[in-house]
């Protein structure tokens, strides 16, 4: 520890405190849900890949590489250091409780492998069938306002605190194409604000760091479930900054013009759509991206960059129902993004996650 303690070294290390905190709950929850549900159901559906000792300190080192960088570009000056610290705690103990009621359903949908069960009065009519399921057991899948209030909670749990610094690593890219497209406008006093799309947003937690880094932007949000929407518009109407123009609609058929977009991102949708639903997106994509504009994706690792990881990328969708994941753990997302006209793609890994950044050409 440096001699001098200044602010920064404390924030540094509270950033460190909170994040070894919400791991700590994390595999907590875990750890007594699963010796709950063995005596409940000692018989599981499927048995997991064990995970070796030497696979879990792999995974122990690629989180603590995740939280540095996390750290790192926060204090650069990429985002706001007030973004490492975002936890709705009123979220949370409201509907903590909620998660764990819950649980009991999420296990007997998994043991009886119903996954297209939904309360009474939901009406899936119109949706993709791709889209008509409980993606992680989770109860009404995307369709009902308790699944997108317990949504975020679950999946920091599932991930042991590092959904958001995992989500977070889209705004270094997205900055640095960002301004490098308003520095190659000549006229300074022409310049507009700048339009980022975010496609399947949910509920909004990727567009609520969008608006901390780029305050001055025009963001738009869209989306396959209602629900979620209406939890975005609630979280997103509670911090200071312009309110993003939310839309219910498929990313297969975006209602928007074409070179419409400085940037578009999406984070963590591709593991959830069939092979076909993926190009479309893709397509769509570059077809409402401006000339010279970017195209991020956050989501899964895959078997190509990660093969260390084959037993966790096995044991998910085992787990959970994920339909599609086994296919998109090997679908080559490059040669995709290559087909609708992007170029200059880069990929990169941080923990859990796997990243693209496809440039829309200039002279399209």
């Amino acid at each position: 520890m440096p001699d001098t303690l200044t602010p920064d070294t404390f924030t540094k290390l509270a950033y460190q405190t909170f994040q070894q905190g919400k791991q700590y709950f994390g595999l907590a929850h875990k750890t007594i849900s699963s010796r709950i549900m063995n005596t409940v159901f000692p018989k599981p559906q499927e048995e997991p890949n064990p995970l070796t000792p030497k696979m879990m300190s792999l995974l122990q080192a690629r989180m603590n590489a995740l939280i540095a960088v996390d750290w790192q570009e926060a204090e650069a000056g990429v985002y706001p250091k007030s973004l490492l610290f975002e936890n709705r705690w009123d979220d949370f103990f409201r509907y903590y409780p909620m998660m764990c009621l819950d649980i009991p359903g999420i296990w007997q949908r998994a043991n009886s492998k119903r996954h297209q069960e939904f309360s009474t009065g939901i009406n899936t009519e119109g949706y993709p069938d791709y889209y008509v399921q409980n993606f992680h057991h989770q109860t009404d899948g995307y369709f009902s306002d308790m699944s997108a209030n317990l949504y975020d909670l679950q999946v920091e749990v599932l991930f042991n605190g590092t959904a958001d610094p995992m989500r977070r690593r889209i705004l270094v890219p997205l900055k640095r194409h960002v301004e490098k497209m308003q520095a190659q406008q000549q006229n300074v006093q022409a310049l507009q604000p700048v339009k980022v799309l975010d496609v399947a947003c949910g509920t909004g937690h990727s567009l609520q760091m969008i608006r901390a880094t780029l305050p001055q932007a025009s963001l738009y949000g869209l989306d396959l479930s209602p629900a979620y929407l209406r939890k975005a518009n609630q979280l997103l109407s509670e911090d200071a900054g312009i309110l993003p123009q939310l839309v219910h609609a498929n990313g297969e058929q975006m209602p928007y013009l074409d070179n419409y977009f400085e940037a578009v991102t999406s984070t963590f949708l591709f593991h959830e759509l069939p092979a076909d639903a993926r190009q479309n997106v893709i397509d769509e994509a570059y077809r409402v991206t401006k000339p010279g504009g970017v195209f991020i994706i956050c989501d899964s690792v895959q078997l190509s960059d990660s093969p260390e990881f084959t037993p966790m990328m096995e044991n998910f969708p085992a787990i959970f129902h994920e339909p599609y994941y086994r296919h998109y753990t090997t679908d080559d997302l490059v040669k995709r993004l290559e087909q609708a006209g992007f170029v200059n793609v880069t990929t990169a890994n941080h923990f859990m996650s796997k990243y693209w950044v496809a440039e829309k050409p200039a002279g399209e």
